[in-house]
């Protein structure tokens, strides 16, 4: 069954206080390779069927409207992924 995966993410003026939070507890757990961490939201839609023009053109309008807050949130990426 093929999946339609959404990325959103804070847009980059948006202050993420949980992205600052895990950057500041990476190099306390070993990991100091790292100087920065956005954090975000990931949606998996599961299609029964083929996914077409219409049906991804559906998902990026769901991703617009409902997945993310325009606001203070970008839609980063929309892909189909075969299972």
């Amino acid at each position: 069954m093929p999946r339609i995966v959404v990325d959103v993410m804070p847009k980059p003026e948006i202050l993420d206080p949980q992205g600052k939070a895990i950057v500041g507890a990476l190099p306390r757990l070993g990991f100091d390779a790292f100087s920065g961490v956005r954090q975000g939201k990931r949606f998996e839609l599961a299609v029964d069927g083929e996914v077409t023009e219409a049906v991804l053109a559906q998902a990026r309008e769901a991703a617009e409207t409902l997945l993310s807050n325009p606001v203070i949130e970008d839609v980063v990426n929309v892909q189909v992924v075969e299972d």
